[in-house]
């Protein structure tokens, strides 16, 4: 078992900004009120952006408060220059036909060492960086080929996350160049027989490009390396005694990261988890005035249960959901903030098609 803590980058994106400190908080027993109805995934209340990606429904003022969630398209993601990527989250409207990307917070630059490639950056002062993709995916077969950082208390990232906290991980710790360790998590919670394992006898992942994939299916998740799958979890094995299967099972925005864990306002168990704290006095940072990480590309093959019909646009949840079986549904709805008056949506004219 390994310790993987979120907290600190989580923490530092919220005092980005002071307009989330001064909101109202929600929670799944605390929704949000009709004044500011949608739920942050840093759980506050508000309007526009806060309706967008990451936007919980089960804490918002009702299950259709947020925006619905732009639908999974196949698509070879790579980065010759910026023109995919949206700089600032905050003022991402929900276009996904514009934008394939969102910085949610720090910094990316372009470089060409190798052709082309994302570069996310983690300065002494930006916190860290993390992109997420405008599109969410329903199952699907995502590979990222990227390289890690190689820096103790640096920790790299390429996940799924869902807004209700369903998530699926490849992380990289600090030092540890020659291991990739995977997790998944169902709404916030690591099930009890499923928890981390690593994967051991790469060769150099900051020297080196690797493919990760997680190949996301609804009745299975299995972890590849170069295309050799490392560890399958079936739904099944996820079963608890009350019978409720805790796997991922609600739409996911892919996101990249490079984050601080080895700083000081994170727990001991982080710290060492990440190989230490961070030495803002290294010859790599020193020189370049950041620590970074590297991606070449994104490939995305969505295996959504029931193939959406050519007019859907969007994943929507339904209605009668629970937190424990969210029914989730195919919709023709916009995924453009703005449509309604940043307000938030009215289930008064939605129309379901099962997803699954």
């Amino acid at each position: 078992m390994f310790i993987r803590v979120k907290a600190t980058f989580a923490l530092l994106s919220l005092l980005s900004s002071a307009t989330l400190i001064a909101a109202t908080t929600c929670n799944i027993t605390n929704p949000c009120p009709s004044s500011a109805p949608c739920c942050s995934e840093f759980g506050f209340c508000g309007t526009g952006n806060f309706c967008l990606g990451g936007c919980n429904p089960f804490a918002s003022r009702a299950l259709d408060s947020c925006m619905p969630e732009p639908v999974c398209q196949n698509a070879e993601h790579t980065f010759p220059d910026l023109s995919r990527i949206h700089s600032n989250a905050t003022y991402f409207g929900g276009n996904a036909t514009a934008w394939d990307w969102v910085v949610d917070k720090g910094n990316i630059i372009n470089t060409n060492s190798s052709g082309g490639e994302l570069a996310l950056l983690l300065t002494e002062t930006n916190g860290g960086t993390r992109i997420s993709s405008t599109r969410y995916v329903h199952y699907a077969k995502i590979t990222a080929k990227l390289k890690t950082g190689r820096w103790g208390g640096v920790v790299t990232a390429f996940i799924t996350m869902s807004d209700i906290k369903d998530e699926i991980d490849w992380e990289f710790p600090g030092t540890a160049t020659t291991e990739a360790q995977t997790n998944f998590f169902w709404q916030g919670v690591i099930p009890e027989k499923t928890d981390g394992t690593t994967e051991k006898g790469l060769t150099d992942t900051f020297e080196n490009y690797h493919d990760y994939t997680i190949d996301w299916k609804p009745d299975s998740l299995t972890f590849l390396i170069d295309d050799k799958a490392v560890r399958t979890v079936q739904r099944s094995d996820t079963i608890g005694s009350d019978g409720v299967s805790r796997f991922p099972s609600t739409p996911s925005r892919i996101q990249l990261s490079i984050w601080p864990a080895g700083i000081s306002s994170s727990p001991p168990g982080t710290i060492e988890w990440s190989g230490g704290m961070i030495n803002w006095n290294d010859p790599d940072y020193t020189a370049a005035g950041h620590f970074q990480t590297l991606v070449k590309s994104v490939a995305v093959v969505c295996q959504d249960p029931s193939p959406p019909a050519a007019n859907v646009t969007s994943y929507v949840y339904g209605i009668n959901s629970s937190s424990l079986t969210p029914g989730i549904s195919f919709s023709d709805l916009t995924t453009i903030n703005g449509a309604l008056g940043g307000k938030g949506l009215n289930s008064a004219w939605m129309t379901f098609t099962p997803a699954i």
